[in-house]
């Protein structure tokens, strides 16, 4: 008997077949599912737990393939709950191997203490990008150049992948040292507040905003521009550029000057040798030899040698009060003591009064004039006050010279009057002479010594050598006045010219004509006393 399927058997026949296809489909891909997200799970756990040694072999792997040498990581701790938190403690990168065998022992870059934060999925990415990286307590060691690596060894590349890249460094309290070979040479020592590396990358320069700390004088430098692409071969050699700005420097701290200065300006170069463009405004500058404070502006160029410390100034050009002068010389270092600062200083056409303003105690200065010289000035290393330690040795001219003490400047109108023969005259209040003076002097342990000092006035000639203390309350010369007249003519009295002639011919005459006088001038700033050294008295003493 033959079944014949009903219509309705039919239609259940169609309609439930492809329903459960569908199902079995889905319960593969569930279970495919299901699976891989336990084995991902399992992954991630592995990964997670295994954070530490992960990263702490990119860290090291990524810094040695950068720098082609040693490091170093002592310690670091890692939280990966909610984020990736990492903190390291003593990573130390080592110069290359053959830096190191040449002698240098000091780690190339050395972080006390670092941090950073990042997403999860950095675990599981190459490379691993991190926002910013927190440092404590940087110190960079740039070798000696004499110790780089030589072209045949700059080949040798250490195999390894960046595979953490970094877009930001953010350190305080670091040290950047430029290391020397020299014996007699202090490494430069620059010391770092707060620094920020930007766009840090291997093969283009790094933006920074950083702020140093200046120990002499005390103060803050603020300064923006660019650092490198670093030199692997030749740290020394990776440039810099940059703006800085140095507000309120303390010269206090050296000893024996005194005021607030400001500084901005322009630089550029390498590490080891770096051209400054900037100027200067000290708007109280003194000297402890007079406390008294006068402004003074500079403008200046110069070289920084960081391989010895030594700064090369070519030129400053300065203005004290109204006087504008040139300078150039060099600021060396020495080792243990400081530095030595040797200048030759031009000062064409300035005003006397405005340096001894800065230099000499004396109120108001004890002259006017018009003083033109060429300098050395040199300033020992040392403890000493600047005054102290300041020398220098001058051949010098005045012109337009003007005694500010009114007994002084009589004294000086008088004798030119009795010099041209012409004692009616000579009385106080006359009118100022025009006079000039060219000398020569050695000015050390806060004195002025004249070896040669001629003064030239109507009717005379003043010859002198002495010392003249730079606070004012010593003064000590000795020399001869040479007049036109003969010594008879110097007096309007009847009597005292013919004593005066009865004498002259053993002690006072002058050959070819006037007289010779020798006299003395000593005292204190208040109270400069003249006298007359007939017999060479005061001379001998001083011998």
């Amino acid at each position: 008997m033959v079944h014949r399927e009903s219509a309705e058997e039919r239609q259940l026949t169609v309609t439930s077949g492809p329903r459960k296809r569908p199902r079995r489909l889905w319960k593969i891909i569930g279970r495919t599912a299901l699976i891989s997200a336990v084995v991902l799970l399992i992954i991630f756990i592995i990964v997670v737990r295994h954070a530490g040694p992960i990263l702490k072999g990119r860290v090291i792997e990524t810094l040695s393939t950068r720098f082609e040498s040693r490091v170093e990581l002592e310690n670091l701790e890692v939280s990966v709950l909610p984020a990736l938190d990492v903190s390291g403690d003593r990573l130390r990168i080592f110069p290359p191997d053959e830096v190191v065998a040449r002698g240098a022992t000091q780690p190339l870059i050395e972080l006390d203490h670092f941090s950073f934060h990042s997403g999860l999925v950095g675990l599981f990415f190459k490379p691993m990008h991190v926002r910013e990286v927190h440092v404590t307590g940087m110190h960079i060691h740039i070798p000696p150049r004499e110790w780089r690596r030589e072209p045949a060894e700059q080949g040798k590349k250490k195999h390894g992948k960046i595979k953490i890249a970094v877009g930001e460094i953010i350190s305080d309290n670091s040290e950047l040292i430029l290391g020397t070979i020299k014996p007699d040479k202090d490494p430069k020592d620059f010391k770092l507040k707060h620094i920020e590396l930007h766009d840090v990358g291997p093969n283009a320069p790094w933006k920074y905003d950083a702020t140093l700390t200046n120990a002499i004088p005390r103060g803050e430098i603020h300064s923006l521009g660019t650092f490198g692409p670093w030199q692997i071969d030749s740290p020394g050699d990776s440039s810099v550029t940059g703006h800085y700005t140095f507000s309120h420097a303390d010269l206090n701290t050296v000893k024996g000057i005194a005021g607030m200065l400001s500084s901005i300006g322009d630089f550029k170069g390498q590490l080891n040798k770096i051209v400054v463009d900037g100027i200067t405004d000290t708007p109280n500058f003194s000297l402890d030899t007079a406390n008294r404070p006068v402004p003074l502006h500079t403008t200046f160029h110069a070289i920084v040698d960081g391989t010895t410390g030594d700064t090369y100034l070519q030129p400053v050009n300065a203005k004290l009060l109204e006087s504008s002068f040139t300078t150039r010389g060099t600021v060396i270092n020495v080792k243990g003591q400081g530095h030595r600062i040797e200048l030759d200083v031009d000062l064409p056409d300035t005003r006397l009064q405005d340096f001894l303003a800065l230099a000499v105690k004396t109120e108001p200065p004890v002259m006017t004039a018009i003083f033109t010289t060429r300098t050395r000035l040199q300033i020992h290393p040392g403890k000493e006050s600047v005054s102290q330690k300041l020398s220098l040795q001058s051949n010098f001219t005045l012109r337009q010279i003007h005694f500010t003490n009114p007994k002084v400047q009589d004294k000086v109108d008088m004798l030119s009057l009795r010099a041209q023969g012409k004692p009616g005259e000579a009385k106080s209040g006359a009118e100022d002479v025009r006079s000039r003076m060219r000398g020569r002097f050695v000015m050390s342990h806060g004195e002025l010594r004249f070896s040669s000092l001629n003064y030239v006035l109507p009717g005379a000639q003043i010859n002198l050598q002495g010392i003249y203390s730079l606070d004012g309350e010593r003064f000590d010369f000795y020399g001869e006045v040479l007049t036109d007249a003969s010594l008879p003519h110097l007096v309007d009295s009847l009597w005292q010219s013919m004593l005066l002639r009865a004498v002259s011919p053993f002690f006072f005459k002058r050959k070819g004509g006037g007289a010779e006088i020798p006299f003395s001038i000593s005292g204190t700033r208040s109270e400069p006393k003249f006298g007359l050294d007939v017999f060479g008295h005061h001379s001998k003493e001083r011998r």
